[in-house]
This record gives structure tokens, sequence and C-alpha cells, in this order.
């Protein structure tokens, strides 16, 4: 798995995706950090938060639209699918690799919270569920990600994919307004991307809520392994 992880690393800095993603995460970072607190005059990092939320969601799946589709086009999945290595160590190498590099574009938002700190009396506890919510939000998306990529020789298909997957768990919510059923309409609203967020914003790490986002990212993992897998003995 170590060896997966060390490839697929360094794989997103051998081309400008790893770069064009960092930079792009970080270039909104800095964006509504300007606008909602040095502009606004504001210490609350609330607000650059929830930004994020939209952000993570749409840039995500470009970070993960080449994990598996990219080696099923240039047939060099074959090296892995002929490798004493497991399905779970290469697909968990690909997941851990893709977070990583997420990880680095969020040390952005810790960046910006050390500004804070500095002019300001920051609410590290509040910054650190906000963070954890945001790592937890990433993780899930990239593990859907990663199953869509799995599914296609077509990057942008993947790409486009993972965004659509990730667009509809976080409109679950405003679904769930209109669904005639209550008990439809609860279990909707519980499944909702948004919904479990907006809990972190608030500074609430409820154990229910990291529960659910590491439960939907070992699920979609769960699926891309079996898919690998099923290739394997294909």
């Amino acid at each position: 798995m170590t060896a997966v992880l060390k490839r697929e690393f360094k794989a997103y800095f051998h081309t400008p995706l790893g770069y064009v993603f960092i930079g792009a995460y970080w270039l909104f970072t800095g964006f509504f950090f300007f606008n909602y607190n040095l502009y606004g005059n504001s210490s609350d990092l609330r607000l650059l938060f929830g930004a994020l939320f939209t952000v993570t969601l749409f840039l995500v799946p470009i970070l993960t639209m080449r994990l598996l589709s990219e080696d099923r086009k240039m047939k060099t999945d074959l090296i892995f699918l002929m490798s004493p290595l497991s399905s779970v160590a290469v697909i968990a190498g690909k997941y851990l690799a893709a977070l990583c590099v997420y990880l680095l574009a969020m040390s952005g938002v810790l960046a910006v919270s050390l500004v804070v700190e500095l002019f300001s009396e920051a609410e590290w506890p509040v910054i650190i569920g906000h963070f954890t919510g945001l790592f937890l939000l990433g993780g899930a998306l990239i593990a859907i990600g990663l199953f869509i990529s799995a599914l296609t020789e077509n990057q942008i298909i993947a790409a486009i994919g993972g965004y659509c997957v990730g667009f509809l768990m976080m409109l679950l919510d405003g679904v769930a307004v209109i669904m005639p059923e209550n008990f439809l309409a609860g279990v909707l609203k519980v499944m909702s991307f948004r919904t479990r967020y907006e809990y972190f914003t608030l500074g609430i790490l409820g154990i229910d809520h990291i529960v659910y986002f590491i439960s939907v990212s070992a699920f979609f993992v769960f699926l891309t392994v079996t898919r690998f897998e099923k290739r394997r003995w294909a």
C-alpha cells in the first residue's frame, strides 16, 4: 500500500494537476478570507468554512478523476491487476494519496487561522471543529470520486460523475422538504452532506456526524475495491 501511495502522490506533481488543485483551493481560501474577514473586519471564520463547502464539492472531482480512469485508459492498471498486492492495498494507496494532496490544500485554512490569531483571538475549538468537518467532507467526496473513476476510462466523465453524485448528496435535505412521506423525508435529511456539515460549522463535533462521513467514505472505498477485484478476476 505504501508503494502505491508514494507512486500516486508523486504522480500528482509530475503533472500540473496537483499544483492546480492546491493553488485553486488556496486562491478560494484567500479570496473568501479577504472578503469575509479582512474586508469585513471579523475574526469569525464560519462564513469562510461555509463557502469552502461548495469549493470542496467543485474541486475534489478534479482531484480524483484520474485515479483509476487514467490507468484503465493507458492500460497501466494491468500492473496492479497482475501484482501480488491485494485490491484493498491498491485502492487504499490511491485513496490516501488523494487525501494527502487534499490536506495540503487545506493547509491554507490553517494559515488564515494563524493570521486571525495574530491580530485577534481565534476560537480554536470552533476552528478545529470546522477543520475536522471540512476534512471529513473531503474524504467522503474523494471516496465517491474514486469509485466513479473506477467505472470509466474517460477522466472528464469521471469528474462530471463525481460532481453529480456529490451535488446530489448535498441537495438531499432540499429534496426532503418536498417529500410527502415524513419518514422518507427524515432519512434524506439525515443523509444530506449539507445537513451534517452545518453542525461542524457551529463547532459541534458530534460522534454521529463523524461516523456518518467515515461510513460514506468506507462504503465507496469498499465499492471501488469490489469493482477492482471484479476486473482482476474477469
